[in-house]
């Protein structure tokens, strides 16, 4: 497990250390404007976060979550190694434009071929890395007959999400430092060379790591829902059905779907058996009958779409490149010596993002747990017994602490 969160810690540095500057970097040695910049930067963030669906459709469905982090790996190593080549060699980028020219020569089609070429690397390794990392750790950690197994899983994911939260954070703030104080050769440098550890790092433990194989992808069982649901349409799911008229995968714990959502509920109801179901039990076609869990899966996905919308207009705000300009002309020193980097502000979107996770975490859930345990202790009580009232609230309330510090 080490040796997954050190490769994905070392990924995150490298490749979010690049972005906060990076607009500078293209105005100055390629001669854009700030606004094609921008749109260049955001579709090279979008794209990065958008491979990650093809990352992990890949990892599922044909090979495997160790396969896909060790491509995505290399990829970003080859992406960055080529970002650092730009800064060596003259020949692929242009000097930076005096104030006193009247006109600047434009980019060659050659230097801004080498340019997306690094960026389409650095994209496509992040979109295999990231999705793939978290699941293939799961992996190592997960044992059924384990009794805490469950507690060790958690305790990954937390790991797991502070190594992220710690590698965003000196990303934003040494690489960054590094690329104003020391040029962009060493500021594009040490990205390559953390990606070149992360290589030989998570080289290292492949002899250890538990592989899965690939059994197929989720998005696929999604597809299959939809169109299962869609082709027995003329159903009515108002009708009583039972859990024999429901078609369950083998050593399945649910018997029939839940009611939310029903007419998903047609994906997984049988039909005719002879025709739907193969002699060993198995759907003859996946597109037309559904197992109940595949159904349940598509309805959590539904109804998590909703808190996964919530983010769209932050993140839009977030990725900004261009506000970098503003912020070069600000008075950034907090001491005489120390100025802020214009690339380092981000870290204060971090800072108050995890300041508000661990005070909803510790204060507003507990108080909505103490609120609802108040409430059910009240309506206990029978004959306006105050002191029996509060003995039991401040029990239920121990219990919960107890129960959330194990």
């Amino acid at each position: 497990m080490p040796f997954i969160i050190v490769n994905e810690s070392f990924e995150r540095v490298a490749s979010f250390g690049l972005l906060p500057n990076m607009i500078i970097y293209i105005t100055t040695f390629y001669h854009m404007e700030a606004a094609p910049a921008s749109v260049l930067l955001g579709i090279w963030s979008a794209l990065s976060n958008g491979l990650a669906i093809l990352g992990a459709f890949v990892s599922d469905s044909y090979l495997g979550r160790f396969r896909v982090v060790a491509i995505g790996t290399i990829s970003s190593l080859m992406g960055i190694f080529v970002l650092w080549l730009t800064t060596i060699f003259p020949q692929l980028r242009l000097l930076p434009c005096s104030s006193y020219q009247h006109g600047c020569n434009g980019t060659t089609a050659g230097q801004l071929a080498v340019l997306l070429c690094s960026f389409g690397l650095i994209s496509l390794g992040a979109g295999f890395v990231r999705p793939c990392s978290i699941a293939l750790g799961a992996d190592q950690m997960d044992n059924k007959e384990n009794p805490d197994n469950e507690r060790v899983i958690d305790s990954y994911f937390n790991w797991f999400y502070a190594s992220v939260g710690a590698s965003t954070f000196l990303a934003i703030t040494v690489i960054v430092y590094i690329q104003d104080h020391f040029g962009w050769q060493v500021g594009f440098g040490v990205p390559a060379v953390l990606m070149v550890l992360s290589v030989s790092i998570f080289s290292m433990g492949s002899p250890l790591y538990i592989k899965v194989k690939a059994k197929g992808s989720l998005f696929t069982g999604l597809f299959q829902v939809a169109t299962a649901a869609f082709r027995k349409r003329h159903i009515n799911v108002l009708l009583n059905y039972n859990d024999v008229h429901y078609y369950r995968a083998p050593e399945s714990k649910l018997l029939e779907p839940s009611t939310d959502f029903r007419c998903l509920n047609r994906a997984c109801i049988i039909q005719d058996r002879l025709r739907e179901l193969k002699p060993d039990g198995k759907a003859s076609d996946p597109w037309s009958l559904c197992c109940v869990e595949q159904v349940e899966t598509m309805k959590s996905f539904l109804r998590v779409l909703p808190m996964w919308s919530t983010c769209i207009m932050l993140l839009v705000s977030l990725t900004q490149s261009f506000s970098i300009f503003q912020l070069m002309t600000m008075d950034r020193h907090m001491f005489p010596q120390f100025e802020i980097p214009a690339g380092s502000f981000g870290v204060f979107t971090v800072i108050t993002l995890t300041i508000w996770v661990v005070l909803y975490d510790r204060a507003c859930s507990f108080t909505v747990k103490v609120y609802w345990i108040a409430h059910r202790a009240k309506s206990s009580v029978q004959n306006g017994d105050r002191l029996d009232y509060l003995l039991r609230v401040y029990g239920n309330i121990s219990n919960n602490r107890n129960h959330t510090t194990q």
